[in-house]
């Protein structure tokens, strides 16, 4: 029965939510801040002023003090007017999605989130954090008919896509007696890829032998892989764009035979591997491959991607491990 009052409370309260915020999940863009999306409250401290102003005017009544009372409805004035120009703030801005780059489970994913100012008067004092965050985050301005984008930091936890939560979008100008917020929750997704295991295999080649085709080469030797790094290594073989990236050390190994494309196998990986111990593992490879400057491929269960180079061919890899999932009827391997 408890259960049971606790999920009506949680409905409800949603449901409440959802009509007072008039945010009901991701918004496609561009989403319009209108006067039903405006809150409007008094900061801690708009309310002890309030509180001061409330005094002042019984003193001026009590000892019929003409200047008290000029002095009082003065005040209040001034505080009232800032009511409008807090509002005024917010009111008409647009938001739209930025980009967000694909990030190693572990790392912070980054937002761009777009806000533009249509109107003829600067927005000044916006602060801008997720739902759960503080209200410490650096302020900043909107010049007249400009558009700024501000980062939107989240942590990440698992691989896959990560949406962006609610956001909330706060203004204190001018004076910091009124806070004026508006929430809202743009369309916007950050591809989290698989952390590189720190303690991967090595890299070794294996697959199709394409003779005098070498990605890279020293005189006569070829690529053969990368192997855990050693102190009696030569610093020219040592992997410096894996390092650099905040990897292992790595050591580059060759040989002086033809040289061969470099598949990267979950069936290479040991068998009594856990799933996402096995995309870690591909992970550091991959990292590993395109840091040497190497032709490599990818081959995971019902998924094939075949030997090239270049940024483009090391995300399409990452995503593939980052939205990996068994296929039916696949067993799980033991973690």
């Amino acid at each position: 029965m408890t259960a049971s009052r606790a999920a009506i409370a949680g409905a409800i309260g949603t449901r409440l939510r959802r009509w007072l915020f008039r945010v009901d999940g991701p918004e496609a863009g561009p989403i319009t801040l209108g006067q039903r999306r405006i809150f409007v409250l008094p900061t801690g401290f708009g309310l002890a002023l309030a509180l001061t102003l409330l005094v002042m005017l019984l003193a001026s009544i009590n000892y019929n003090l003409s200047l008290g009372f000029a002095l009082t409805f003065l005040i209040g004035g001034i505080a009232w007017v800032s009511i409008h120009h807090a509002y005024r703030n917010l009111v008409d801005l647009t938001v739209n999605p930025g980009r967000s780059e694909g990030v190693f489970c572990g790392e912070a994913a980054r937002f761009g989130v777009q806000l533009h100012n249509p109107g003829l008067r600067p927005r000044l004092g916006l602060q801008l954090w997720p739902r759960g965050g503080g209200s410490d985050e650096a302020a900043f301005d909107i010049a007249p008919q400009a558009s700024s984008v501000p980062v939107v930091v989240i942590p990440t936890h698992r691989r896959g896509w990560l949406q962006l939560p609610r956001l909330h979008l706060e203004t204190r100008h001018p004076l910091g007696l009124i806070r004026a917020w508006s929430l809202f929750q743009p369309d916007q997704r950050c591809l989290v890829y698989p952390a590189p295991a720190a303690d991967a295999p090595p890299l070794r080649h294996a697959g199709d032998a394409r003779p005098g085709n070498a990605a890279q080469s020293r005189g006569r030797d070829d690529f053969a892989g990368l192997r855990h790094h050693q102190v009696s290594d030569s610093p020219r073989h040592v992997a410096w764009k894996t390092v650099a990236r905040g990897g292992p050390w790595r050591t580059k190994e060759f040989d002086g035979g033809g040289s061969q494309r470099l598949w990267l196998d979950w069936q290479q990986l040991p068998p009594g591997a856990g799933t996402e111990a096995r995309l870690s593992a591909l992970a550091r490879w991959v990292v590993d491959a395109d840091a040497a400057g190497i032709e490599y491929g990818l081959r995971l269960l019902g998924l094939e991607l075949p030997p090239a180079t270049g940024g483009a061919h090391r995300h399409a890899c990452l995503a593939a491990l980052a939205l990996f999932e068994l296929p039916t009827g696949h067993a799980q391997p033991a973690s």
